[in-house]
């Protein structure tokens, strides 16, 4: 079947697909990322839409129409399109609407009669959307072109609870989504190749990861295939016949790429006191003083040599981080861990150190320049 395939088509890329899916197939064991899990095709993304429209049948939890104008003149409005007419001056008093805000994402090569979730929120003084339908709505994109009409019975979570005489809210109300709410009405063209030329744009600037994929792409697909213009965007060779380009991309983004050591980063959240960290994360010699605790931490190097002499074993060294941690009171603490700051912090976790410690600990060691990572607070 591989034969037919090759005799009947006359592009010299289509034997570089059908070798490059048995490479994949033979490779498919080896541990490393996709390029769909790495990069994106530049030109293939989603567009935003919003739109405003009503919700009606609230068992008495909508807007209050004397605080939201809004909402009686849209009910107004809207009734007159249907045919109603109201009195000039006439002051409803509904409970059971309220004005909301619709959006939703149009995805990639999305095209007319095609149906896509929506999010209504509630932009009054509504208590609570539970129960309601979501009126006709046309959602516009930002040039102010009607994209999709959303229409439907809104899906609203949680509940409030009681717990010692006080209500706890669980999850919001004046929120909710319409699974597959809005139909498409009008498609975006999607343009991702120019004379069979495409780009891939990762998602990280990284120019160690931008190589080891051009380094895959050619390896697979052809030495001229893919060339990196920057540490981010990737451009590609591919067919020029735009029926051909869907089958290429199919196999460029199911190219295994092995990755390089991550950047050391440290994130830490200031609220709950967590600290997470790569692996890549190192930590030098530093003295920290904090309130009534200082902390000492020296790097030394450990000598193993065989036990006994002209035999075949090696000369080992490593290399350990000693914790010293002295209170006020004069009470000293040391532990002896790697050179790795998940082993300091488990040292110093160990060592009665406080979530608000490490977290004035860690940002004193990168302004010292102590810690070897990239520190981010969140």
């Amino acid at each position: 079947m591989i034969r037919s395939l090759v005799s009947t088509s006359g592009h010299v890329w289509v034997r570089c697909l059908i070798l490059a899916a048995l490479g994949l197939v033979l490779s498919f064991g080896a541990r490393a990322e996709r390029i769909k899990d790495l990069a994106s095709i530049q030109g293939v993304r989603a567009n935003q839409l919003v739109g405003y429209g009503l919700v009606v049948g609230l068992d008495g939890s909508g807007d209050q129409v004397r605080q939201t104008p809004f909402t009686q003149q849209s009910l107004t409005n809207m009734l007159s399109q249907l045919g109603v007419t109201m009195p000039q001056g006439t002051n409803m008093q509904v409970k059971n609407v309220a004005a909301v805000m619709v959006t939703a994402r149009l995805p990639a090569f999305a095209r007319p009669g095609q149906t896509m979730d929506v999010v209504v929120s509630s932009m009054g003084n509504a208590k609570s959307l539970r129960g309601g339908t979501l009126l006709m709505t046309p959602l516009k994109g930002a040039n102010g072109q009607v994209y999709a009409m959303a229409q439907g019975n809104l899906l609203v979570g949680g509940s409030g609870a009681q717990s010692g005489g006080s209500s706890v809210q669980v999850n919001q109300l004046n929120g909710g989504i319409i699974s597959n709410g809005a139909i498409v009405e009008r498609n975006v063209p999607t343009v991702y190749a120019h004379n069979g030329v495409i780009n891939l744009e990762l998602s990280t600037s990284d120019f160690s990861i931008t190589q080891n994929v051009v380094q895959a792409l050619n390896r697979t697909l052809g030495g001229n295939t893919a060339v990196a213009l920057d540490g981010r965007v990737i451009q590609l060779r591919g067919p020029v016949d735009p029926a051909d380009q869907a089958r290429f991309l199919s196999v460029v983004e199911n190219v295994d790429v092995t990755l390089p050591p991550a950047r050391a980063k440290v994130i830490i959240n200031a609220r709950t006191g967590s600290v997470v960290m790569n692996r890549t994360v190192r930590i030098s010699e530093a003295a920290v003083a904090y309130g009534n605790l200082s902390v000492t931490i020296n790097n030394q190097q450990q000598v193993s040599q065989p036990t006994t002499p002209f035999t075949q074993g090696q000369t080992v060294v490593t290399q350990n981080t000693q914790i010293e941690m002295r209170s006020d009171q004069g009470t000293i603490k040391r532990v002896t861990t790697s050179a790795n700051l998940a082993d300091v912090v488990k040292a110093l976790n160990a060592l009665g150190a406080t979530p608000q410690d490490l977290l004035s600990i860690l940002q004193t060691l990168k302004s010292a320049g102590a810690l070897r990572a990239d520190l981010e607070i969140i």
